[in-house]
This record gives structure tokens, sequence and C-alpha cells, in this order.
């Protein structure tokens, strides 16, 4: 365990989005502890991260459980937790942040763990004046912004978020795609969730591009959560994924085959053989992203019965958007309270415009593209 206590705790920082977020926090001059199951292996991936020997850090092996979390977290302000499927593992380490006072975020592109981790935790961190805000990351935060930029055209209350990027998924990101085809996925409709059919998928419009891109709910997404309580929306509908139509091809092809040949088996046979699929997939660490490759799109249409607005947020590397957006809400986080506490988004907690200017500070998106129908 940690004989000195740091501020910030990075949960998983063996991970590909873990040593990103430790990078983001190097450069915020941030002391933190670099955490996971194995110490050597954390502190392998540590000893790669260019600069670090200047960072004020130190490598900690600790035991997933709520009491050996709580003892690691305790003395710490803000944890980022990386280690998911979240809707496996991440209750521990919310009741953990609980017990020690610390606020909470992850990475999270699971709706029922958020869903989940609203109605169990949400009220008990407002309690505490802790803020839980799971889905810090590109390919939620991002769009969330535009989103909010549309919103400040009077009249919204409709939102249709489509959510791309380019490069290969991370090992955790594999596991957690093929966790969420267990659940159920909601977008929302009058301020109702409904849920979304089976297999769904579409062919859609790129933005500043003639091609049109294969997307899917992409397990509903953290916005129609987000916005539920939201009194401006009454809609929102989230769609995703990647470029690369090969892949989408490929989830869809195993969406079917989920529902036709596993869904049907008894849940161990289950679990396994979606852990199998995912470990075929992606079982090794991606290359470092390229940012003349690796792109991001964020495109929302705003619309109301009286008003038309269209943002879009081009960005480049969404992995180091969602490090960055990690680190930026630790650093925040020590500096002040959030806007919001309890169960509540980046934007809510920290500002859209705010989180739009960190990214664009460190050259990850562009200035917003914005275009308003009178």
């Amino acid at each position: 365990m940690s004989s000195s206590k740091k501020p910030v705790v990075v949960y998983g920082a063996s991970g590909y989005t873990g040593r990103l977020v430790c990078e983001y926090l190097r450069e915020l001059n941030i002391p933190f502890i670099a955490a996971g199951r194995d110490k050597a292996r954390v502190q392998s991936v540590m000893d790669k991260i260019p600069g670090i020997e200047t960072a004020d850090y130190e490598v900690v092996g600790v035991e997933h459980n709520v009491d050996a979390l709580t003892e690691l977290f305790r003395g710490a302000k803000a944890v980022s937790n990386m280690v998911g499927p979240f809707i496996k593992y991440g209750h521990e380490v919310a009741e953990a942040c609980l017990a020690a006072g610390c606020h909470y975020t992850d990475t999270t592109g699971e709706q029922d763990w958020l869903l989940e981790a609203q109605e169990r935790w949400g009220r008990k961190f407002a309690d505490k004046g802790l803020l839980l805000s799971p889905g810090v990351a590109q390919m939620y935060t991002t769009g969330e912004i535009a989103a909010n930029i549309c919103l400040e055209t009077p009249g919204v209350d409709t939102l249709d978020i489509l959510v791309l990027w380019k490069g290969l998924p991370t090992y955790a990101s594999t596991q957690t795609i093929f966790t969420i085809l267990k659940a159920k996925w909601y977008y929302l409709e009058q301020n109702k969730f409904v849920e979304w059919p089976q297999s769904t998928h579409y062919e859609v419009v790129v933005p500043g591009q003639h091609l049109p891109a294969l997307v899917t709910p992409w397990a509903g997404t953290a916005h129609p959560v987000w916005f539920k309580d939201d009194p401006r929306v009454a809609n929102c509908k989230a769609l995703g994924g990647v470029f690369a139509r090969e892949v989408m091809q490929g989830f869809v092809a195993t969406q079917k085959m989920y529902e036709e040949q596993i869904a049907p088996l008894p849940p161990e046979q289950r679990e396994a053989q979606l852990a199998s699929i995912a470990a075929s997939i992606q079982a090794g660490m991606p290359p470092r992203e390229n940012p003349r490759v690796n792109i991001s799109l964020d495109s929302v249409h705003g619309s109301g019965p009286l008003a038309r607005v269209h943002c879009v947020i081009h960005g480049n590397c969404n992995y180091k958007q969602t490090g960055l957006l990690q680190a930026h809400a630790a650093y925040s986080l020590l500096q002040q309270a959030p806007r919001r506490v309890g169960f509540a988004s980046a934007c809510q907690a920290f500002g859209h415009r705010e989180l739009l200017g960190v990214l664009q500070s460190f050259g990850l998106v562009m200035e917003p593209v914005l275009t308003v129908h009178r």
C-alpha cells in the first residue's frame, strides 16, 4: 500500500487509457498514484511514459476489493477509474471512493452501469459533497460538448448525436463492447427511456465526406442518461462507431450471432463465449495514436418546433482526448468543488465551454463548426 498520499489515484494505470491519464497528469504537474492489481505490470507501463522521471508519482499494487481500495484511496481527493467493464468491476471502486471521501470518474460506455451507478450511488455521493461522474471520455464528453453548444440556441429540445472515430479499440474497450451486448439499450423520447430494437444499425451521412458510415446505437451511449433530467431536452438519440466499415460490419454480425446463438446459453457459458470472442479480436495493446491518422468526429443536430442548429467538432486521437479529460477533471477537482455533486456528467460538473477550451489548448479538437438555421 501507499506510504505517502498523493491527491489523485489512477486505478487501472497499466491499461492503454490509464497510461494516457498518467501522461497528462504529469503535464499538469499533479502528483498521483498509479495503481493496479499487478504492480510490476503497472511499473513497466510507467517506465515507458516519456518524461515520467519528472513526475511526482508512485506505483502501488492493490487487490480489487472494497477494503483494499478504500485503504488506498483514503487521503486522496479524486480517483480516475480505468478498470472495466464497469458493470462488473465498478461497484467496488465506487463504494471505496464513498468510504474514503474521494470524487469518482471513469470512462464508461456502458449505459447499464450509468443507470445502476446513478440509482445505487448518486444520492450517497451527493450527500457527501462528492462527484460521481462516469463516462468522462471522448466518445461521450466531446459529443456532449457539441450537444450543449446546440442547446445554447433557444427552442432546441431534440438532440440527434453521431460519434465516430478512426482507430483500434483497446483490449478493455473490446471487452466492454462485448459485455454490453447483454444489456438493454435506450434512447430518450418525450423524456422517457425507450428500448432500441435488437440489431439496430444505420447508414448515416458523415459531415465533411462523401461516403456514408455504418453505425449502431453503441449500447445507447451516455447521452440519453445525461439529458434525461435536463429541462431543455425531450428527445435524445445517439449513434456511433468507428470509421472502418469492416469493423462495424463485424460488430453488426456479432450482434446477430449473439442474439441467435449466445443469448440462449446459460449465464456462465454466455460470459465465457463473449470473453473468448473479445480476446480473439483485440488481445494486445494498440499502437500509439497518430494525429494524422486517428481522427474523431462529433456531430449533433439540435432541433425543436421552431429551431434548427448543427454543431460539428472535428478532432484527433480519441484516447488522448479521454486521457486529457480525465486528467483535467482531477486537476479541476483539486482546485475547487464541481458545479454539481452526486451523479453528473463532465459537462454538468465542469462546464462544456471549459472542457472545449482544454481540448483545444492541447490541439486535440478544432473550433466547432456551428450552423444555425433561422
